[in-house]
């Protein structure tokens, strides 16, 4: 399997800071760039990261708030400044289409890259042709319409090499076994399911500005990396019902309850220079892998259980 990373961009909420830029996630998967709310600044942040335009596949857009979107006019000119030879997949509520298109169009540039924009219109499937993944969309809780992304990889086998052994399997036939299901093997057929076992596939769920609702629930179940918004800590938990966000003991709540493996926490308010408060409240309550996000890092999804 090929490297699988989230590289965090921003990690601010309303308000960038000295240490925060407003918000930006690159998931890298195999040879998928899906870029998630490229917030203000998210062009040079990608160049801090070392990630360049022709890197990106995809983008997916939460909403149309402005530390989730302002971004988008650079990130889109810059595609077509670098002449990018693949197709750009574009994701967002189509509420927002009159957003889309003014930050799509918001200065004069010339066109030379294919953006193909897929408004989404309400939950479910999202098309995703030649993507390693199935993508899906789930409304969220926020004073604008809003959509959490999950990315879940096909279940598959894994090959136990002790087996293939024990029957002489080795090199191509290998692969045909893989490509066919089955093969025959001095005088009997051998399976597939003979010689491997069930694999399931990784799963990434992508949860930014939302109270607690049954969509975080259903975005994060089972995910083996769930990047969520924690804007508040518990002493503001009016603020976070009022302005439609997650504390930070709200999210790693959901997280425990969902099996998520590794929980990433960022869209951090202004009001926190230090995040002690935040991994506190979040240990508290989620017991796994758990990272407070900062601009620039790369977080791997863990290995295969």
């Amino acid at each position: 399997m090929t490297q699988r990373e989230l590289v965090v961009l921003g990690t601010a909420s309303q308000v960038p800071t000295r240490h925060r830029n407003h918000n930006g996630y690159l998931l890298r998967w195999e040879g998928e760039g899906v870029l998630f709310d490229p917030g203000e600044g998210t062009q040079r942040q990608m160049l801090h990261a070392g990630v360049s335009a022709t890197d990106l596949t995809r983008i997916c857009v939460t909403h149309f708030h402005g530390d989730h979107s302002l971004g988008l006019a650079g990130v889109i000119q810059r595609i077509n400044l670098d002449r990018v030879p693949h197709p750009v997949h574009a994701y967002y509520p189509a509420s927002g289409q009159a957003y889309f298109d003014r930050l799509r169009q918001a200065t004069a540039f010339h066109e030379t890259a294919e953006l193909r924009p897929h408004p989404v219109a309400g939950p479910g499937p999202l098309e995703a042709a030649g993507a390693p993944f199935a993508l899906e969309a789930v409304r969220l809780s926020h004073p604008v319409e809003s959509f959490g992304y999950r990315l879940t990889e096909p279940d598959g086998r894994r090959l136990l090499p002790e087996r293939l052994a024990a029957l002489g399997l080795r090199g191509p036939a290998v692969g045909r076994l893989q490509r066919e299901g089955r093969l025959e093997l001095a005088g009997r057929t051998v399976t597939l399911d003979e010689v491997s076992e069930p694999r399931r596939g990784q799963r990434f769920a992508f949860v930014m500005d939302t109270r607690l609702c049954d969509g975080v629930a259903a975005l994060a179940e089972g995910a083996d990396l769930l990047v969520v918004e924690a804007t508040f800590l518990a002493a503001e938990a009016h603020l976070a019902e009022e302005h439609g966000h997650l504390t930070a003991g709200q999210a790693a709540r959901a997280a425990a309850a969902a099996g998520v493996r590794t929980l990433v926490l960022t869209h951090f308010s202004q009001r926190y220079p230090d995040l002690a408060g935040h991994l506190a409240e979040a240990r508290a309550e989620f017991d796994g892998e758990l990272v407070l996000a900062e601009d620039l890092a790369r977080i791997p999804l863990p290995p295969r259980r």
